[in-house]
């Protein structure tokens, strides 16, 4: 995966999302760049900025509250736990996609986390329909566990497990939603196109060596 190819519309302000769930986009935040691995969450300021990006915090208010925590020690220690639940979080889609199912000791970790930070719901009119929407109004910093529990939650559920899975050119997570379910790399513009140069490379040499 390229760093020049940060540019592409597919990246916003320098975080990926191509993989069609949330939560992936979140497990997606250790991608590897034309560097190496890179960590796109290196302080709490960048966490922030994931969730603004990532459309989670949207109102001034938690915006303003997100900054206000940004330097504390609560925010260093929560980015710290956060992030070794990614890991962990990473350990059940793999298996996931080997076609396992996670380990009991990870189910068993985010129901606890869910019942400390449980998700509410409101119900807004939206044309002439009435539907039920998630409602996020962090007031503590620990709040900002609960969109990524619910979105882990609903992942680990997911019934078509098979629409799980990785690129095959690099180490990005998504869901694929096409209709045929034959999507292979994170993204044409990143990894479809190399992989399908290197493809015509390959038959170009081979056509050579059968002449």
């Amino acid at each position: 995966m390229s760093s020049v190819l940060q540019e592409s519309s597919e990246w916003i302000d320098g975080f990926l999302f191509v993989a069609n769930r949330r939560i992936l986009d979140f497990l997606n935040t250790r991608p590897v760049l034309a560097q190496g691995a890179t960590e796109l969450l290196p302080d709490f300021h960048a966490l922030e900025r994931w969730f603004i990006a990532a459309g989670i915090v949207s109102s001034i208010r938690a915006k303003r509250l997100l900054q206000s925590w940004r330097n504390s020690p609560e925010a260093a220690a929560f980015l710290e736990d956060l992030l070794a639940f990614r890991e962990r979080l990473l350990d059940a889609v793999v298996r996931m996609e080997g076609g396992l199912s996670p380990s009991n000791g990870f189910i068993r970790e985010l129901n606890a986390r869910l019942l400390q930070h449980p998700s509410t719901t409101v119900l807004r009119k939206r044309e002439d329909r009435i539907v039920r929407e998630p409602l996020f109004d962090p007031q503590r910093l620990a709040d900002l566990w609960t969109p990524l529990l619910d979105d882990a939650a609903v992942l680990l559920s997911e019934p078509e497990t098979h629409r799980l899975r990785q690129c095959e050119a690099c180490v990005v997570h998504f869901f694929d939603t096409s209709k045929k379910g034959s999507r292979r790399w994170c993204s044409m513009n990143i990894c479809g196109n190399k992989l399908k140069v290197a493809a015509y490379q390959r038959r170009k040499r081979n056509n050579k060596a059968d002449r």
